[in-house]
């Protein structure tokens, strides 16, 4: 397989807490509001715990699917420092994440090798479902590319899209015969290359078997 290339450097959001002032007026309301980034002041004010480890986890969700990064990686900051370990451990991938999309916006993919090598990266970091997005973005730009096919075959492969990893596959290697043998020996192909009908894509000579 190509030479796997790193992600660009995410860069940190800086954490900002802020303390509530029990002498202030109480907060006016606002129908659409959701989650801000002050909804975690009072979890960080005092040591915090599970429920308030979780209630930040919770609020972070929210904010990600809104697609409010910045602020949803603070919340998801907090939560990592909690004493639960699988949230911690939830916050922090999710930390990850929110710091590849936010450098995404920075990167300035122009061409199929651009996104192709960003597919790569992304791929290294196992965020498979982004991967697959910049390949197919790169396969409609360079249809004919058997590096393309054989990248997105194998990011269909590892997310269990069995079917077009195959396709994609089979693709690379009428393109460029000597796919066949970067995929037999890609570890990441391993759990396939005998199961059907990969084991005849990769060892056809066992047809005469």
């Amino acid at each position: 397989m190509p030479e796997k290339k790193n992600s660009p450097a995410a860069k940190s959001t800086e954490r900002r807490m802020s303390k509530p002032q029990g002498s202030k007026p109480a907060k006016h309301s606002d129908p659409e509001r959701t989650v801000t980034t002050r909804d975690a002041a009072a979890a960080v004010a005092q040591p915090l715990d599970a429920a308030k480890q979780l209630s930040s986890f919770e609020a972070a969700m929210r904010l990600f699917h809104a697609r409010k990064l910045a602020e949803a990686r603070e919340l998801f900051a907090t939560a990592a420092s909690g004493p639960e370990r699988d949230v911690a451990q939830r916050a922090r991938l999710h930390i990850a994440m929110c710091d590849r999309r936010l450098q995404e916006t920075t990167v300035n993919l122009r061409s199929a090798e651009d996104y192709y090598n960003y597919g790569i990266a992304l791929i290294n970091s196992r965020n498979v479902g982004e991967a697959r997005a910049h390949l197919e973005k790169a396969l409609q730009m360079a249809p004919g590319t058997d590096h393309i096919h054989f990248a997105l075959a194998l990011a269909q492969a590892l997310s269990g899209d069995v079917a077009n990893a195959y396709e994609n596959l089979k693709r690379a290697i009428d393109l460029e015969p000597r796919n066949r043998i970067l995929a037999r020996q890609d570890a990441d192909f391993a759990p396939l290359t005998h199961q059907p009908p990969f084991e005849l894509l990769l060892y056809p000579e066992k047809k005469s078997w």
